[in-house]
C-alpha cells in the first residue's frame, strides 16, 4: 500500500483485470493506492506520474492524522465490529418527547491506559431527562500521576461541558434553575472537590480544582458517588462483558427501533 500527493486530479475509481486488483482512495490532493499485486501498483504509479505532478511518499505510515501499520489483530478487531454492526442493524438512540429537561453527567477516566505514552483517556457521558445529549472520549495530553488526578480532571472536563450546555439551553429560552448532577466513581476525586485545602499532592490540579468548587459554590453542579457498576461511562474506554455492555447500553438509551413499543 504507497501512499502519495498528487495535483490535479479530478476523480478516481477502482481498477480491476483478471486476477489484478488496484484501488484509488482520494482525498482531496492525497491518493493511497492500495492492490493485490505489487509490480501493477508500481506501474500504475509510474503512469500517474507521467500524467500528473506526483511526490511518491511510500508505504503508508499516516493518513489524515490516523497512524496505518495494520497487522493480523487489527483485521481481527475490524472483523469484530463489522460483526457486531451486523448483528445490531436497528440500534439507535431513542429520545422521548416527555423527558424532563434535567441535565445530569457521568465522568470517568482510564488510567495510564495507553501502554506506548501512560497517558490517560477521560471520557464522559451528559444526559438531558432521559435524552443522551452529549458524550466524548479523549487522550490527555499530559500524563497524569495518580487515578485521583486524572479522575479530577476528568470531572473538570465534564463541568466545562456541563456550563456550556446550561448557557446553551438558556439562549434557547430554556431555564434549568436545579443544580446538574455529576456523578463520579473516584471517592478521592470527590473529597478533593468538597475539601479547598490544597497540599503538595493536589497542587498541580489546583486550576482545575477552582474551576469546579467555583461550579459547586455557584450551585450550578452538585457532585455525587456512583459504583463502578453504574458507571455508564466506562463503555466508552474498557472492554466490557457482555452483560454489563448490554446493560450499560440501556443505560445510554441505546433502543431497537424496530420492536413496536
Amino acid at each position: 500500500m504507497a501512499f502519495f500527493s498528487l495535483m490535479p486530479i479530478t476523480h478516481s475509481s477502482p481498477i480491476g483485470k483478471g486476477d489484478v486488483f488496484l484501488s484509488v482512495l482520494m482525498y482531496v490532493d492525497d491518493l493511497i493506492l492500495a492492490g493485490n499485486n505489487s509490480t501493477a501498483c508500481s506501474l500504475f504509479k509510474q503512469y500517474l506520474n507521467d500524467c500528473f505532478k506526483l511526490k511518491d511518499l511510500r508505504p503508508l505510515k499516516y493518513i489524515l492524522g490516523i497512524e496505518a501499520s495494520p497487522r493480523s489483530q487489527h483485521w481481527d478487531t475490524a472483523l469484530w465490529v463489522l460483526r457486531y454492526l451486523k448483528a445490531a442493524p436497528s440500534q439507535g438512540l431513542f429520545l422521548p418527547a416527555d423527558s424532563p429537561l434535567l441535565i445530569y453527567a457521568f465522568c470517568d477516566s482510564d488510567w495510564a491506559s495507553c501502554p506506548l505514552t501512560r497517558r490517560s483517556i477521560i471520557e464522559y457521558f451528559v444526559s438531558l431527562g432521559n435524552s443522551p445529549i452529549s458524550w466524548r472520549t479523549k487522550k490527555q495530553t499530559t500524563v497524569s500521576r495518580s487515578s485521583a488526578e486524572v479522575e479530577y480532571r476528568s470531572m473538570a472536563v465534564t463541568t466545562c461541558e456541563l456550563t456550556w450546555l446550561k448557557s446553551f439551553l438558556l439562549s434557547l429560552g430554556v431555564h434549568h434553575d436545579h443544580p446538574m448532577r455529576l456523578f463520579c466513581d473516584n471517592q478521592a476525586a470527590l473529597h478533593i472537590a468538597l475539601n479547598p485545602v490544597f497540599h503538595e499532592r493536589t497542587k498541580h490540579i489546583e486550576i482545575d480544582c477552582h474551576y469546579v468548587r467555583e461550579q459547586l459554590l455557584a450551585g450550578n453542579i452538585s457532585t455525587a458517588h456512583v459504583r463502578t457498576t453504574q458507571q455508564v461511562a466506562d463503555i466508552f474506554t474498557k472492554a466490557l462483558g457482555r452483560h454489563q455492555f448490554h446493560y450499560l447500553c440501556g443505560k445510554l438509551g441505546i433502543r431497537n427501533l424496530y420492536t413496536p413499543t
